[in-house]
C-alpha cells in the first residue's frame, strides 16, 4: 500500500482541537490519524508500530477501533466542511465532530506489520449528525467493520479563560 496522504482535515483543525489521541496533530504521545477524501470516500492509512500488539504478530484491537473512531469524526468534518463549499488546503477552519457512538466489528485478526487502510463512507442524518460506515484492511484482507455516529461538537467543549 503505497498511499499518501498530503492533506487531511486534521491538518486544519485550529490548535484548540488538536489534542486527541488518536488524530491530534499536537498530542506527541498520539497516533497522529490523518484523513482524507478519495474520490467519494474517505481513506485513513496508519501503520501500527510494536507497542500496538496485541501479540506478536497481531494489532491490538483497541488501535483498530481508535482508528475507526477518529476516521469516523475526520470523514464528518470532511462532509460537513465540502458541504460548507471548502477542501482541505484552503485555509478554512474545519469543523470538528465527536463521537456519539462507536461500533466496531473484528472480522479477522489485524496482522502487524503493514499499514492499516480505513475506507469510510459518509451519510448525513441530521445538519449536525453524520453517519460514518468504515472499513479497515491490511493489504485486502478486511479485519474490521465499524459504524461512528458524529455530532458537530458543542460549544460547552470550549476551554473558558
Amino acid at each position: 500500500m503505497e498511499e499518501n496522504i498530503v492533506v487531511a482535515i486534521q491538518d486544519e483543525y485550529s490548535d484548540d482541537f488538536a489534542w486527541c489521541y488518536g488524530c491530534g496533530r499536537l498530542n506527541e504521545e498520539g497516533h497522529h490519524f490523518r484523513t482524507c477524501w478519495q474520490g467519494e470516500k474517505t481513506v485513513t492509512i496508519f501503520s501500527p508500530e510494536a507497542r500496538h500488539l496485541a501479540l506478536p504478530g497481531f494489532v491490538y484491537g483497541g488501535i483498530v477501533a481508535s482508528l475507526i473512531d477518529c476516521h469516523g469524526t475526520g470523514s464528518a468534518s470532511l462532509a460537513l466542511h465540502r458541504k460548507n463549499g471548502h477542501e482541505p488546503g484552503e485555509g478554512a477552519e474545519p469543523p470538528r465532530f465527536v463521537t456519539a457512538s462507536l461500533n466496531v466489528n473484528f472480522i479477522k485478526p489485524t496482522p502487524h506489520g503493514v499499514p492499516l487502510k480505513a475506507v469510510g463512507t459518509v451519510h448525513e442524518i441530521h445538519p449536525k449528525k453524520y453517519k460514518v460506515e468504515t472499513e479497515v484492511y491490511a493489504n485486502d484482507t478486511l479485519c474490521a467493520r465499524g459504524e461512528v455516529v458524529a455530532v458537530v461538537m458543542p460549544s460547552t467543549f470550549l476551554k473558558k479563560e
